[in-house]
C-alpha cells in the first residue's frame, strides 16, 4: 500500500513539474515572438530627417506703395511785376533759409524811398529845432505836435516803401535746394511766374495707406522700410510719425505719413516707393523649416515622433522668414520635427531618425 501511495506522489509530482516546464516554455515562445515582431516592424520603420524647432526673431509687416515727398518743397515765384535785374543762384545749388535768390528792378520804389528819407531827416531836424525853442516858450506848441506828426508820417511812409522793396527781392524761405531756373535776366515778371523750385530733401516723407485692419497694431514710431526701383539693392529706413485721422470709405484704408532720412539726397521728391511697416516684432518666435509644414487645405501640420511612431500635430502658422516659417501653437522650441521622408508616412507609422540603424540590428565586427 505505501509502495502504491509513494508511486501516485511521483507520478503527481512528474505531471506538474511537466505541465510548469511546459507553461514556461509557452510563455517564452510568445515573449520571443512579440519581441521578433517588434524588432521585425522597427526594421521596417521609414527613415526619416528630424530637426528641432528653433528660437527666432520674426516681424509682421504690412506692405504699401507710396510717393516721396521732400520734407519742404515751395515754387519760389514773386509778389509783384518787374523785369528781373539780378538771379542770385546756380541751378542744383544749396541756399541757407533768407539767402538771396532773384532781385527785381525796383528803381521807382528806391527813388521814392530815398525822398521819403530824406524829407524823414528834415522834419527831424525842424523837430528837434522846435523841441529846444519850446523850453523858451518861442515857438507854439501846435507847431511842435504837428512836427512831431509828420515826422511819424514819414517813418509810417520809409517803413511802407521798405516792405514794398522787399516784394521786389525773392528770397530762399528754408534751407534747400534750388531746381531749375525757369527765368534770364531782363525777363518780364508778374506774380505766379516761375522762377525756379525750392526742396530741402535732407529728409523725405512718404505718405501711403494701410487697411483698417492693421489700425490695431500701427502707432506712431513704428520702422518703416522703403526700397525704390532707383535703388534695387538698398533699403530706406525710417519712422511713421503721423496716422490720418479718417479711414477711407472706399477702400477701407488709412493714410499715414512716414519719414526716412535722406542725407546723401539719394530720394528725390515724386519717386515711386514701396513700404514696409513693420508693426510687431516677436523675439522667441517658435520657428521650423519650411519643409517641415504638410498643408491640407486650411489644415497644417508637422510631424514629430511618439513612442518610435510618426505623430500628425496640428500646428497655427504664422509669418515666413528666410526659409523658416513661425509656428504660433501647435509645438514648443526643441520639439523634433520630421523634415525628410515626410513624402513615405503618415499618422502612426513606425519612423526613426536617419542614421540610426535598425532595431535588433547587430553593430559590425571589429576586423582584426
Amino acid at each position: 500500500m505505501r509502495l502504491v501511495t509513494q508511486a501516485i506522489v511521483v507520478a503527481v509530482l512528474a505531471a506538474g513539474g511537466a505541465g510548469a516546464w511546459y507553461y514556461y516554455q509557452g510563455v517564452k515562445n510568445t515573449a520571443n515572438e512579440a519581441v521578433q515582431q517588434r524588432q521585425a516592424a522597427q526594421a521596417r520603420a521609414v527613415p526619416v530627417e528630424l530637426v528641432r524647432a528653433a528660437t527666432g526673431s520674426v516681424q509682421d509687416i504690412v506692405e504699401a506703395v507710396g510717393t516721396a515727398r521732400a520734407n519742404e518743397a515751395v515754387t519760389l515765384t514773386p509778389k509783384v511785376s518787374g523785369i528781373i535785374r539780378k538771379i542770385a543762384f546756380t541751378e542744383g545749388q544749396r541756399v541757407k533759409a533768407g539767402q538771396i535768390i532773384v532781385e527785381l528792378d525796383a528803381s521807382e520804389i528806391e527813388a521814392k524811398l530815398q525822398e521819403t528819407r530824406t524829407m524823414r531827416e528834415n522834419t527831424a531836424r525842424l523837430y528837434d529845432r522846435a523841441l529846444r525853442l519850446l523850453q523858451t516858450r518861442s515857438i507854439a506848441q501846435a507847431r511842435v505836435d504837428d512836427l512831431e506828426a509828420q515826422l511819424n508820417a514819414s517813418d509810417a511812409r520809409i517803413r511802407a516803401d521798405e516792405a514794398r522793396m522787399s516784394d521786389y527781392v525773392i528770397r530762399a524761405p528754408f534751407d534747400g535746394r534750388v531746381g531749375l531756373r525757369r527765368v534770364s535776366i531782363g525777363a518780364l515778371v508778374t506774380p505766379g511766374t516761375e522762377v525756379a523750385t525750392l526742396d530741402d530733401t535732407t529728409s523725405i516723407k512718404v505718405d501711403f495707406r494701410v487697411p483698417e485692419s492693421a489700425l490695431r497694431a500701427i502707432k506712431v514710431g513704428n520702422k518703416v522700410e522703403a526700397r525704390s526701383p532707383a535703388y534695387p539693392d538698398r533699403v530706406f529706413s525710417g519712422t511713421v510719425t503721423t496716422i490720418g485721422t479718417r479711414v477711407d470709405a472706399t477702400t477701407r484704408s488709412v493714410e499715414l505719413r512716414a519719414e526716412i532720412p535722406n542725407r546723401d539726397e539719394a530720394l528725390k521728391p515724386g519717386m515711386f516707393l514701396t513700404a514696409a511697416l513693420v508693426v510687431e516684432t516677436r523675439d522667441n518666435a517658435v520657428l521650423v523649416p519650411e519643409e517641415a509644414v504638410v498643408s491640407s487645405g486650411t489644415r497644417h501640420f508637422v510631424y514629430t515622433i511618439a513612442d518610435g511612431r510618426a505623430k500628425e500635430t496640428p500646428v497655427t502658422l504664422g509669418n515666413q522668414k528666410d526659409g523658416k516659417i513661425e509656428i504660433r501653437s501647435g509645438i514648443a522650441i526643441g520639439t523634433p520635427v520630421v523634415t525628410g521622408g515626410i513624402i513615405k508616412i503618415r499618422d502612426g507609422i513606425a519612423v526613426r531618425p536617419l542614421g540610426a540603424p535598425p532595431a535588433g540590428a547587430q553593430p559590425p565586427r571589429p576586423t582584426s
